[in-house]
């Protein structure tokens, strides 16, 4: 591999020279900088980024920390957050955790290493230590989808409890009053503002939510099967909110096996409108957010901090939800002549 000697021997000047034209750091001639460029096309130089952050006390790096990148949401997220740092002149190291804790502590340790100038932690698990290692980060940092108690950071999340609250809402605007929820796993603070917004939805309607009517899984298609396989096997409701999409879909499953015809005989009703709902059967109705935007809001959040990193007080940006109607809720099955 070609070093910065050989472009200033190639080109018959000094090393020096080369790094003011590769760093701008001092005018050249015209003559000179052609020279260089030259020399550096014929050996296929690559500058080294290393020594380059060393100077100028940047990487120009963002590191972003997921916990599963196979599931929809967290694509949609990372693009949003890429394009958004690609246009500010900002490259995005996306570590995938796989919902390991270990491996969640180890990728944070190496991107801090790697004096990333960013941070954006994307719902990280239950992990007491990793709280405690981000708690002491001193990079500039946004935390996205929930708060993480004990680290003071900027914040990006959509409001959870109010989204499942228009959720539960719009099933019950539609009749039904049996509705049962199949949300996330329960130690998650997601997954708990989410049922607290389907609990204060029923309870101002003065409806009962049977214990059987709550259930818990991953926040997975498999996860959302089981659990609907489980709740469609006895007396089944007439709605389920399902406490993500990727959940509403193992639910659309389960319900296909059972010849149970949604939204005929059972609405279904999600959370975060990732792009796949649009294209299952049917299309799931959902509680919305522009997840790419919420991306891009995050890296917004995040190069403003790099720019002033004394800025006092960490802020919060609570991302509006709404009901996005597609075709996978309708009438309370008793209703359902009246309405057509």
């Amino acid at each position: 591999m070609a070093t910065i000697k050989d472009v200033a021997a190639l080109a018959g000047i000094s090393y020096t020279t080369v790094s003011h034209v590769l760093n701008k750091t001092r005018p050249v001639s015209e003559q000179v900088r052609l020279k260089v460029e030259a020399a550096i096309a014929e050996l296929d130089y690559v500058p080294s980024a290393v020594a380059r952050s060393l100077k100028a006390r940047s990487t120009a790096t963002i590191g972003l920390l997921v916990p599963n990148s196979v599931n929809p949401y967290f694509a949609e997220l990372a693009r949003g957050i890429e394009d958004a740092c690609e246009r500010n002149g900002y490259c995005v190291i996306l570590c995938n955790s796989d919902d390991n804790p270990q491996k969640q502590r180890s990728y944070l340790r190496v991107l801090l290493e790697k004096r990333i100038d960013g941070l954006v932690v994307a719902s990280v698990g239950e992990d007491s230590d990793l709280l405690q290692s981000l708690a002491c980060v001193r990079t500039p940092m946004v935390i996205v989808d929930r708060e993480l108690e004990g680290v003071e950071a900027d914040l990006v999340r959509i409001d959870h409890e109010h989204g499942a609250y228009l959720a539960t809402c719009h099933l019950l605007e539609l009749g039904h009053r049996d509705i049962a929820y199949i949300g996330g796993p329960a130690e998650t603070g997601v997954s708990q503002l989410r049922l607290a917004g389907f609990r204060r939805a029923l309870a101002e309607a003065k409806v009962e939510v049977p214990s059987a009517n709550v259930l818990h899984c991953d926040f997975t298609s498999p996860g959302g099967h089981a659990a609907a396989a489980q709740l469609l096997e006895g007396r089944r409701p007439t709605a389920i909110f399902a406490g993500n999409d990727m959940i509403g879909f193992g639910v659309l499953r389960a319900a296909a096996e059972r010849n149970i015809s949604v939204p005929g005989e059972l609405s279904v009703i999600g959370f975060d409108d990732i792009e796949l709902s649009r294209y299952v059967y049917p299309p799931l109705t959902t509680v919305g957010q522009s997840i790419r935007e919420l991306g891009e809001n995050a890296a917004a959040l995040l190069l403003s901090r790099i720019a002033t990193p004394r800025r006092e007080g960490a802020e919060q940006r609570i991302v509006a939800p709404r009901i996005v109607l597609r075709e996978s809720t309708g009438p309370r099955p008793d209703l359902f002549n009246d309405y057509r």
